[in-house]
C-alpha cells in the first residue's frame, strides 16, 4: 500500500507497519512535555499554537500563508509526503492541522484514529526526546471550498441546502456559558457535541459509521447538503469536518474563528 492509498481514518494498527516508509510523515500535536516523554516513532512535533492565528478577540484563524508554507516546510511536509496526525485530546488539534492543509490544497492525508490513547494503550511502541526533522519544501495553493466566513454563512442562512453544525457544549450552544458579547448559536445550527463523534469505550476512536451516519439523519444533516462547522475557534469542530469527509460528504466547510467571530460582531444573528 502506498501512501496515497491510505484511508483518511488510520488504526493505529495499520500505522505501525507504514512508520518510516518514504514520503510519510507522522505529526505530533500533544504537549510538548508529553511528546518528550512518549510519542510514535518517528513523529514530529508541532505545537497547535503555530497553525492558528489571533486577531483579538476573534481565535483560531488561519495564519498567514507564508508561515504556514515556513512551518510545514521545516517540519518536513512537502507537497508530496502524506501526512499522519495525532494528538492526545481525541483529534481536535490532529483534525484542524489536516483541515488546515486541505485549506492550502494539501490532500494526502490522515488522522490517527484515537490518537495517542489508541496508540499507547493498544501496546505499540512509543519513543521519547526529540525527532530532528528532515527539512522539505511546501508550496500552498489556496483551497476556498474548504473554508466558510461569516459574510458566506450571513448570505446562505435562508439557503435550505446549507446546514450548520455547532461542536460545542451544550450550555455554549444553549447560550448558558459566556464565551463572547453575544452568546447562543447561528440561527438555524443543528447541535452535534464533538466529544459524541468519540467513543471512550473504544479509546476515544471515532464512533462507528453507522452510529454517526443515524446521529447526523437525526440532526437532518445528508450529505446531499453544503454543510457548514463551527465551534467557539474551529479547534473542536475540525473533528466533525475530518468526521464528515470520513462518511463521503464532499460539501463541507469549516468557519475559521467560529463563534469568537460571529458572538463579537454587530452584525450577525444569534439564537437561543
Amino acid at each position: 500500500m502506498s501512501a496515497p492509498d491510505l484511508p483518511l481514518v488510520l488504526s493505529p494498527d495499520a500505522l505501525e507497519p507504514l512508520l518510516g516508509r518514504e514520503g510519510l510523515l507522522v505529526v505530533d500535536l500533544c504537549q510538548e512535555g508529553t511528546y518528550a516523554q512518549y510519542h510514535v516513532p518517528g513523529a514530529v512535533h508541532i505545537d497547535y499554537q503555530q497553525i492558528v492565528a489571533i486577531s483579538p478577540p476573534v481565535h483560531g484563524l488561519i495564519p498567514a500563508t507564508a508561515d504556514l508554507e515556513r512551518l510545514f516546510s521545516a517540519v518536513g511536509i512537502g507537497n508530496d509526503t502524506h501526512v499522519v496526525a495525532y494528538d492526545d485530546e481525541g483529534g481536535g488539534k490532529a483534525s484542524r492541522l489536516l483541515w488546515t492543509l486541505e485549506v492550502l490544497g494539501h490532500k494526502r492525508f490522515s488522522l490517527l484514529d484515537g490518537g495517542l490513547y489508541a496508540w499507547a494503550n493498544e501496546g505499540h511502541k512509543l519513543d521519547a526526546g526529540a525527532v530532528t526533522p528532515e527539512p522539505a519544501s511546501f508550496t500552498a495553493r489556496y483551497c476556498e471550498e474548504a473554508v466558510a466566513d461569516a459574510d458566506f454563512i450571513l448570505r446562505n442562512l435562508d439557503n435550505p441546502d446549507l446546514v450548520l453544525i455547532d461542536a460545542r457544549s451544550e450550555d455554549e450552544y444553549a447560550g448558558r456559558q459566556i464565551t463572547a458579547q453575544r452568546n447562543g448559536h447561528i440561527p438555524g445550527a443543528r447541535h452535534w457535541n464533538w466529544q459524541d463523534i468519540m467513543d471512550p469505550l473504544n479509546n476515544q476512536r471515532l464512533k462507528a459509521a453507522d452510529t454517526l451516519e443515524k446521529a447526523l439523519e437525526e440532526r437532518g444533516v445528508s450529505p446531499d447538503k453544503q454543510v457548514v462547522v463551527y465551534c467557539q475557534t474551529n479547534h473542536r469542530s475540525s473533528l466533525t469536518y475530518i468526521t464528515l469527509k470520513s462518511l463521503g460528504y464532499k460539501n463541507v466547510k469549516a468557519y475559521p474563528g467560529s463563534w469568537s467571530d460571529w458572538g463579537n460582531r454587530e452584525d450577525t444573528p444569534v439564537e437561543k
